[in-house]
């Protein structure tokens, strides 16, 4: 008999995308083939390039058709019988499959020949069909009528979870898979697939079991240890997390995810300089993210390692080849509330290179942070010219001119007055503005004209504080009226 082997047309390979965040957006390619044969299953072998899907070879004719025509009975429990014409119809299939590109002939045949009352064997062949042509819906509906009409049908249950974990429908997959595994489909890639979908879905205790059991089967397979690490990290079990991503990082040191979710783990163990190390060692590889260096940094600044920190903050900031500002300006000031200025100016100073490039909202912020930092270091005419440029891109920035006013008040109180009454103006500002407008006004003797101001800032936002102060105020006014 002369062996031919199906066109590509007819060949099928299946991925999906199988990942959780690891110190935010880590992600991981798992890979797995439906089960296109007739009857009976092949013999799975472990995979050990789970990023490399090959071609099935139950695709060769002569191996297809002898485990889809002759392996009738081998398990009728789990297997639909057919009849005799219906053997034959089948093979009218097989024959069309085997010309090129006439995958159409094949489903026009099928669904001529397929009834209400034929076997089960006739809709997975046509959910195959749909699925090698990744029409996912259509292939969905005819797996379900496989397993209507054959209620223990395991590899349509295998298939139609496939899908789902395909579709991202972890919720739907979860009994397609566990169904196959009770008809005894114990295969490391059901358990495997049912655990990253218990995992999808934050069942992690469920997604343990199951991907130790995909361990046990296919001990080779990276993904099955990586899913098994992100369950215990989930489930808080940071000791053990930490040990099974060393024995990962020892198999592959080259792959950055093992080294950060280790540094995770090790952040929940409380721990942060060693998870510090592995950020640094991934930084080294040139695998570092803006996530990752952005964590570093807030490890180096718990630290009060400043200098490590702005250095980290930065690099985050070169990796998102600044397209961000609003991290690094976040970053500025964090250091500068910590009175790391000189770093804080730093990180300012390389955002400003941009500074034609920002919006207005970003660009307030950056004028902020250098007025507060000029006013910290006893700044004078630059921190108002500085305020200005603020109150110049936003008329009705509210902090801003009442810094103005304050910076005004110890030599320009009329134009400080301008500024409070500005503020005044602006609802979310206005308790601040007339206390401080107010207190300008007690600082010139002005007690009566400082009454209404403080008042109304009492009663807009009422402490105990202001209402000390304004009852002292209004003490001194009636005895100076």
């Amino acid at each position: 008999m002369r062996t031919k082997r199906f066109p590509q047309t007819a060949l099928l390979s299946l991925c999906f995308f199988a990942g959780m965040a690891v110190a935010d957006e880590m992600q991981d390619l798992v890979h797995a083939l439906p089960d296109m044969g007739g009857v009976s299953e092949p013999k799975e072998e472990p995979n050990t390039k789970p990023k490399v899907v090959q071609d099935l070879s139950i695709w060769d004719e002569e191996l297809f058709q002898k485990q889809f025509m002759g392996s009738y009975g081998v398990n009728a429990e789990i297997e639909p019988r057919v009849t005799a014409v219906e053997r034959e119809q089948m093979q009218k299939v097989m024959d069309a499959l085997a010309e090129e590109d006439n995958m159409g002939k094949a489903m026009k045949q099928l669904q001529k020949a397929n009834k209400d009352s034929s076997s089960a064997i006739f809709d997975f062949t046509m959910g195959n069909l749909y699925f090698q042509q990744d029409n996912f819906v259509d292939a969905l509906v005819w797996y379900d009528k496989a397993i209507e009409k054959f209620p223990s049908f395991r590899r349509a249950y295998k298939n139609a979870g496939l899908i789902h974990v395909r579709n991202a429908d972890f919720a739907l997959a979860l009994p397609y898979l566990t169904k196959t595994i009770e008809l005894g489909g114990h295969t490391s890639i059901a358990y495997g697939l049912l655990g990253f979908a218990y995992g999808s879905t934050e069942n992690n205790l469920c997604a343990e079991s199951a991907y130790r059991q995909a361990i046990l089967l296919d001990p080779v397979t990276i993904d099955w240890q990586l899913g098994l690490a992100r369950s215990l990290f989930k489930q808080q079990k940071f000791g053990d997390a930490v040990s099974l991503c060393e024995t990962l990082i020892k198999q592959k040191p080259g792959n950055a995810d093992f080294w950060l979710l280790q540094a995770n783990a090790y952040l929940g163990l409380k721990q942060p300089m060693r998870a510090a190390e592995n950020y640094e060692y991934v930084n080294v590889m040139g695998k570092a993210t803006s996530a990752s260096m952005t964590m570093l940094a807030d490890i180096y600044v718990n630290e009060s390692r400043w200098d490590m920190a702005a250095d980290a903050y930065l690099r985050a900031y070169e990796i998102d080849t600044g397209s961000d500002p609003s991290k690094p300006l976040r970053a500025a000031k964090i250091l500068a509330a910590r009175g790391a200025l000189g770093e804080s100016k730093r990180i300012l100073n390389r955002v400003s290179e941009k500074k034609a490039a920002l919006e207005n909202a970003d660009l307030k912020e950056l004028l902020k942070l250098q007025a507060r930092i000029a006013v910290a270091e006893g700044g004078g005419d630059d921190v108002v010219q500085i305020l200005e440029e603020v109150v110049e891109v936003d008329p009705l920035d509210g902090e801003a001119l009442i810094l103005l006013a304050q910076h005004y008040g110890r030599s320009v109180p009329e134009k400080a007055a301008f500024y409070y009454e500005r503020a005044a103006n602006i609802e979310t500002y206005e308790a601040e503005a007339k206390l401080y407008h107010g207190q300008l006004l007690v600082g010139q003797a002005k007690y009566v004209d400082a009454l209404p101001l403080l008042r109304r800032a009492y009663e807009l936002k009422p402490r105990s504080d202001i209402e000390d102060y304004l009852k002292q105020v209004e003490r001194i006014a009636k005895t100076r009226s």
